[in-house]
């Protein structure tokens, strides 16, 4: 059924709310829902908000915890998330992180100790919407093996990139450092469909096509080798750059009891009227968008025509569960 973005964000409030999350905490991870179904990031949005109110009866996310910020160097502010949502911990250390990018041409912002934040990009295309380059990572629970193994060590570890233009973003990217996102193989298995070789092998280390024996296996890098190294880089900056935990030692992110997630997220922040200016940044990124335009291929600067959904087609059974979520309480 087709919903509107206004009511996809208050229906998730109010499920947020019925299972125990503060106000401003449900605020801050119902609008992240509620972008990520407008963006048509179906893997962020509604999917998940059954598990982050199952997760706020155990207790594995604390869902009233107030976020501490501090900021020790003029260019670094950090947020400890105190084992809550990441969403509301960002919130509460953007502007100080932006007015450190503007007063040094380069910040820093990490979050520690957060609950996953799933949708990367959410994060970074709120700094560019202060005219700051936005880079963000994090990482997750264990799920993707070393080039030629077959056990898990590091998460999906995504990166996520937003450039800031005159009125939207020239180019927003969100991605996995595995060749896929897990949402896609566990969305696979529910659908009864294979999956394609190249995305998982089976617990004995062996390709495969079958999205059961990928979840009790694991996820390959994007680009083999390439993309290994780039999720460890991703390790390094959510886990060690925030004293936050590796991807192995966090159980699945959607599971409803057990600890903590704990993970961290890093984010950097650039002014670019402090280096060679937006306008000169516009310039030479609309030199290559012409360059693929002349070629006559499907190339494209990532983003730059992302969709705006509302209303929002949701399944009917999803919506169901959600409405369900929303009027009670457990």
């Amino acid at each position: 059924m087709d919903i509107s973005v206004a009511e996809i964000r208050s229906t998730s409030e109010a499920a947020l709310l019925a299972h125990g999350a503060g106000a401003f905490q449900a605020a801050e991870v119902a609008r992240a829902v509620a972008r990520a179904e407008e963006t048509g990031n179906i893997i962020c949005g509604l999917y998940y908000l059954e598990s982050y109110c199952t997760q706020l009866v155990s207790g594995r996310v604390d869902g009233h915890v107030d976020p501490v910020v501090s900021q020790d160097k003029p260019g670094v502010v950090k947020v400890d998330a105190r084992f809550g949502f990441a969403q509301p911990a960002f919130a509460r250390g953007l502007d100080a992180a932006v007015s450190a990018a503007r007063d040094c041409g380069v910040a820093m912002l990490s979050v520690a100790h957060a609950h996953t934040c799933t949708s990367l990009g959410f994060f970074t295309e709120q700094i560019a919407d202060h005219g700051l380059i936005g880079l963000g990572f994090t990482n997750a629970s264990a799920i993707v093996a070393a080039p030629g193994g077959k056990a898990p060590v590091l998460g999906t570890n995504p990166i996520a990139m937003t450039i800031p233009g005159p009125d939207k973003p020239l180019m927003h990217a969100d991605f996995s450092t595995s060749a896929v996102a897990l949402g896609k193989i566990t969305m696979a298995k529910a659908a009864g469909e294979p999956i394609p070789l190249g995305w998982a092998v089976d617990a004995e280390g062996q390709p495969t096509t079958d999205p059961d024996a990928a979840l009790n296996g694991a996820l390959l890098s994007a680009a083999g080798p390439k993309g290994w190294a780039f999720g460890l880089l991703v390790e390094i900056m959510a886990a060690g750059l925030t004293s936050s935990v590796n991807s192995l030692d966090v159980k699945g992110l959607k599971l409803p009891d057990g600890a903590p997630h704990g993970l961290g997220q890093s984010y950097i922040l650039i002014d670019p009227s402090a280096h060679s200016g937006s306008d000169v940044m516009a310039e030479r990124l609309a030199r290559v968008s012409d360059a693929i335009a002349e070629d006559g291929g499907t190339g494209r600067i990532p983003g730059a025509e992302r969709p705006h959904l509302d209303p929002v087609n949701v399944p009917d059974a999803l919506w169901a569960t959600v409405s369900a979520l929303a009027r009670n309480a457990p």
